[in-house]
């Protein structure tokens, strides 16, 4: 029996990689206008990294994570998430020493053990960003932004933006210590995985999808009635930057992150085309973390956006255009004379393919419609003693002959200007 793919780690096919490069082309595109530059982390990090990036008792680290020994015994994990090994980059590399705001950007592939479902999967993919170095709203309001404007650029998808605030290390313990009183009261009506957290991360109850968890949380004391005026002029003020940017929000006060590290600003987008898994991005403020990982006292906010819930909402792509130029080159001395034309020809912008074997006319004019090309050139014996090519209009069937000396000039003329 042939191999499969693991379960839950799915090939990316030639035929859905146009709508891949579209996602990440529009993201670059968007990056490059706010001036981010990309860093690109290894997949795998010591486990540590996330243990105290993340949480020692999030379920991510608790149940998620891919995370083995090596041969000398060192506990290594697969990344499930891109922030905590940015941040492991940024302070071992010292960037911040040249730069104390920065702007970072990166993508790729995360890893957790879940069970497989549309738009969620063990091997999946992710477009990070990270601010570090900024404790000012518009900071917030601008990683929102990039978010925003990316999935705009992309999709049509009913999006919303939801936002929230989590409260800070000065306003925050009251606000626990009322709701581990709250939880006590109605923990026989919780399921297990809320008994769980309101013992080591309460705030993680709220994102419990279960509908008796949520009934009995109506009554739950929020954040919100917590905050601290400097939590609450933080929020108000990346409120007014989101609006002077047009970036239309919801207050959702029951929004909290999977993570530990959160703290004042959360947020997701959401899309209602996408059913039970509809977040498309997230994010929030993390400004102890980068000390917490043993770098200097440095704010952060950082988002991601799922790659493969945002394919989920693109239309069908135009089907591939193909290559310009086919070369049906008859024999080892016709594909010798025509592999200078195809070089000069890629260089100049040109996309050409050429048949590295010697098959028939027939079979190259077939594998020339297969490749899309909208011109083939032919070239064989005749063609060698004549120093003259046959030019085919694949669409129009019309022919031409073209000197050799003539051919670059000819094929560029064809693609810059229409020409026959």
């Amino acid at each position: 029996m042939a191999s499969r793919a693991v379960r839950g780690f799915k090939d990316i096919l030639p035929a859905d990689s146009m709508k891949w490069n579209l996602v990440e082309e529009t993201a670059r595109d968007v990056f490059w206008s706010a001036g981010l530059r990309e860093i690109r982390t290894p997949v795998l990090e010591k486990t540590e990294v996330f243990a105290r990036g993340i949480g020692e008792h999030t379920d991510i680290v608790e149940k998620e994570m891919y995370t083995f020994a090596d041969r000398n015994g060192d506990s290594l994990t697969l990344r499930p998430e891109a922030t905590a090994g940015i941040l492991r980059a940024v302070i071992e590399n010292k960037l911040y020493a040249a730069t104390p705001f920065l702007k970072l950007f990166t993508m790729g592939p995360m890893f957790r053990h879940e069970r497989p479902q549309k738009g969620r999967l063990r091997q999946f993919h992710q477009i990070n960003v990270e601010y570090l170095g900024s404790s000012a709203p518009c900071a917030d309001a601008e990683v929102i932004w990039l978010a925003w404007e990316i999935l705009n650029n992309l999709t049509t998808g009913n999006l919303k933006l939801e936002l929230n605030t989590l409260g800070c290390p000065k306003c925050r313990p009251a606000h626990r210590a009322d709701l581990d009183r709250y939880l006590k009261g109605v923990m026989p009506a919780l399921c297990d995985d809320c008994r769980r957290r309101s013992h080591s991360n309460p705030l993680r109850v709220f994102d419990c999808k279960n509908g008796e968890c949520r009934k009995q949380l109506l009554q739950a004391p929020l954040v919100k009635h917590y905050m601290c005026i400097e939590c609450a002029e933080h929020l108000g003020a990346m409120m007014d930057a989101l609006e002077s940017m047009d970036v239309p929000f919801v207050q959702n006060p029951w929004l909290v992150r999977g993570l530990d590290y959160y703290t004042r600003t959360a947020f997701e987008i959401v899309s209602s085309d996408l059913g039970a898994q509809s977040t498309v991005a997230a994010g929030g403020r993390y400004d102890s973390l980068v000390k917490e990982l043993g770098g200097p006292d440095m704010p952060g906010v950082g988002m991601a956006i799922g790659v493969e819930r945002v394919l989920l909402l693109l239309d069908e792509p135009e089907a591939d255009r193909g290559i310009d130029l086919f070369v049906a080159a008859l024999g080892r001395d016709a594909r010798e004379e025509a592999l200078q034309w195809v070089k000069e020809l890629r260089v100049s912008g040109i996309s050409v393919e050429i048949s590295f074997e010697d098959k028939s006319l027939k079979a190259q004019m077939k594998q020339a419609d297969r490749s899309g090309a909208s011109h083939t050139i032919i070239i064989g014996e005749n063609e060698l003693e004549e120093e003259e090519v046959v030019l085919r209009n694949m669409k129009t069937r019309e022919q031409v002959r073209v000197a050799f000396d003539e051919v670059v000039e000819h094929m560029e003329k064809i693609f810059t200007e229409g020409e026959m």
